[in-house]
């Protein structure tokens, strides 16, 4: 029992350790005005990279913490806010983006990395999955404050959204194709996929009408904020378990508690107090992941693997080019979304990758060292890539952002 209690208060003062440092770094903007310049996520990013430089590790960053606990508010957060007048006007994109950009961009780094890394086209497929994901938090927190229209936030969200699930799906099938429990085929990953997306999206159907009505026969703000919070972490969990995507289940339980039962079932000052609510907590999650993202960078492996990491940062960039020009052409040609070559530009290099990355990196490492069908090693290494891509890009996206204004 004294051995319990002690590792109860150990943990707990690593968790006020790190809540301390994040939220303290989060509002180094607010109080100089020069940190104004870097948006809060990369600062936080930048502060546990010097953290880990000199060797103090906050703690252990489970997939498990991300994908279970942090992951679900994110992605509630965004799918709340998300109007879906919004979403529907810019479907078509943002599914090409969703869907066939996924697949350009796992195909691009793959290939760089078999080709001119020398990695195996198994762990090169699996880094392409792992950092396909993309996570426009910084970004999109850089609209508001630069004041751009809110279409370039719902396409950048609403892509981000729709790949995730997307992207957790292929990396579940190549890691099944790796311990040779899955087969390689179109029939197969075609199954997999609407049997993945089709259970998160029942379930988050369910509990998110199931919420609404419920809501609409009483009127008690702070239940129905516990509700929301309730439903997303419920809706992950019990996706998860069924074998469907937690990810697309809570997506679909956001949007429709934010545009069907936030509107029949809450009043106008009930809204703005859970809209509130999520804002902060989504602040909060993201203050500590970002933080724990800089601080988990192991130097030895990024100096064992700089080669590689430069043919990874490339490729991403070079296949998101790929991915947002050809299918903005498309999608401009085929449901004339009228996407400018402007925005393209914006959307080109505002995918970022970011926690999703990062989980699914260190997901399996264990499976991995022990079937030796995966270099383990450049799989850890990716978590490295995800971070490197993130710092070079926001500088950038700064300045085209500042020129769409």
């Amino acid at each position: 029992m004294a051995i319990g209690e002690a590792a109860i208060e150990e943990n707990l003062k690593q968790f006020l350790l790190v809540l301390s440092v994040s939220l303290s770094v989060a509002t180094l903007p607010q109080i100089f005005s020069w940190f104004r310049h870097i948006p809060y996520t990369l600062l936080l990013v930048i502060v546990g990279l010097i953290l880990a430089l000199v060797d103090v590790r906050l703690v252990y960053l489970s997939p498990g913490l991300i994908l279970s606990i942090f992951l679900p508010p994110l992605l509630f957060e965004a799918a709340w806010n998300l109007k879906w007048a919004d979403l529907k006007r810019d479907l078509v994109p943002i599914c090409l983006y969703a869907v066939i950009g996924v697949v350009i961009s796992i195909a691009g780094v793959a290939f760089g990395l078999n080709q001119f890394a020398g990695i195996s086209l198994t762990s090169a497929l699996l880094i392409g999955a792992c950092l396909s994901a993309t996570d426009p938090v910084s970004v999109t927190a850089l609209f508001r404050e630069l004041g751009t229209e809110k279409r370039l936030s719902t396409l950048m969200e609403g892509e981000s959204l729709f790949n995730d699930g997307m992207a957790v799906v292929a990396f579940g099938f190549l890691i099944a194709l790796s311990l040779g429990t899955a087969e390689w085929g179109f029939q197969p990953i075609l199954i997999q996929f609407f049997t993945v997306v089709g259970i998160g999206v029942a379930v988050g159907a369910l509990i998110g009408f199931g919420i609404s009505y419920l809501t609409q026969r009483f009127d008690l703000p702070l239940v129905e904020q516990s509700l929301t919070l309730v439903s997303a972490y419920g809706t992950y969990l019990i996706t998860e378990d069924l074998g469907g995507s937690g990810v697309i289940g809570v997506v679909t339980c956001g949007l429709i508690l934010g545009n069907f039962g936030s509107r029949i079932g809450m009043n106008p000052r009930t809204r703005v107090i859970v809209t509130e609510f999520w804002e902060f907590l989504a602040f909060f999650v993201n203050s500590i992941v970002f933080l724990l993202i800089g601080d988990q960078i192991q130097f030895a492996i990024l100096r064992e693997n700089l080669g590689a990491i430069a043919i990874t940062v490339a490729a991403m960039i070079l296949t998101r080019a790929i991915a947002i020009y050809a299918l903005g052409f498309v999608s401009n040609r085929l449901a004339n979304s009228e996407i400018a070559l402007s925005k393209q530009t914006v959307l080109w290099w505002g995918g970022l990758r970011g926690a999703v990355s990062i989980a699914k990196a260190i997901e399996r490492v264990s499976q991995f060292t022990k079937s030796r069908r995966i270099d383990c090693y450049s799989l850890r290494g990716s978590i490295v890539y995800a971070t490197r891509t993130r710092i070079d890009h926001s500088s950038f996206i700064k300045k085209v952002a500042i020129a769409r204004r």
